[in-house]
């Protein structure tokens, strides 16, 4: 946080009286307050965003975070059990806290919320992946916008169709600032078999820890059809994602088109 410097007062400045007798009455500024268990979560970030604990890692135990900050455990454990509910964190009984990764099995779909009408993802399997293309590009103005860049600003741009049991259901197109993912090519994300955001901590140190979509209804035009196996007009789910990283940074955006014949979005609220 920038600290302001006092600015002297010229000499020939009016009275602290007549100040007072000059000034309207103000209401009392009440300073800003932040629990002391926000101080501690906002510091662990920091040392996530800083790279001190990769996705994975075992991190400090509560006692010795509690040192390091000078707090008692209690305040470390609450910080940790809202880092764990936004899922930057994971604890395993018996072992520890650690940083959460899309490497894990449960957490590969995390963001995609298409599920087959019938029995579950998990017994529908993994789907089946295929690149149709990764290029590098000038960002026009409403995808730098979206990705907090300046238009024209190199970005790289994935096309993929998913598919379950052989039937396409998803084609999305993705767009990526070039600087983060520099040597990301076609033939990276085809030899991949684990998860994209997976790929991308692991290779490149970016992990995507929250989003936010925009979902509507509309028809499949000439490409979409084709690629997904559908008749030109048949009706799709367009589902477009900002994928932010660490310090509300975004790092993807993701227009998807979904098949919704034999799935359906599901979303908890609360």
């Amino acid at each position: 946080m920038a600290t302001r410097t006092p600015l002297s007062m010229p000499n020939d400045a009016p009275s602290a009286a007549a100040n007072e007798a000059a000034a309207p009455t103000l209401a009392p500024v009440t300073p800003a307050f932040s629990p002391l268990y926000q101080q501690i979560k906002a510091l662990i970030l920091q040392s996530l965003q800083a790279g001190e604990w990769k996705p994975g890692d075992l991190i400090p135990s509560e006692q010795e975070l509690a040192g390091r900050f000078k707090v008692s455990q209690g305040t470390v454990r609450k910080a940790i059990d809202e880092l764990a509910a936004d899922n930057l964190l994971v604890r395993r009984q018996g072992k520890g806290t650690f940083v959460a990764t899309h490497a894990e099995q449960h957490v590969q779909y995390r963001f995609l919320r298409l599920q087959p009408d019938r029995g579950t993802r998990a017994s529908e399997g993994p789907a089946e992946r295929q690149i149709l293309e990764c290029r590098r590009l000038r960002a026009p103005a409403d995808i730098a916008h979206s990705l907090g860049l300046r238009s024209g600003e190199p970005v790289l741009e994935v096309r993929r169709v998913l598919s379950f049991h052989g039937e396409p259901t998803i084609l999305e197109d993705l767009w990526l600032p070039a600087a983060p993912f520099k040597g990301l090519t076609l033939e990276t994300l085809a030899s991949h078999q684990g998860a994209m955001y997976a790929l991308f901590e692991t290779q490149f140190g970016v992990r995507m820890v929250r989003a936010g979509e925009k979902i509507k209804a509309v028809a499949a035009d000439a490409f979409a059809a084709t690629t997904l196996d559908v008749a030109e007009g048949f009706p799709l789910l367009s589902v477009e994602r900002i994928a932010y990283t660490y310090n509300d940074t975004p790092m993807e955006l993701r227009r998807g088109l979904y098949r919704t014949d034999t799935h359906h979005y599901q979303n908890e609220l609360s």
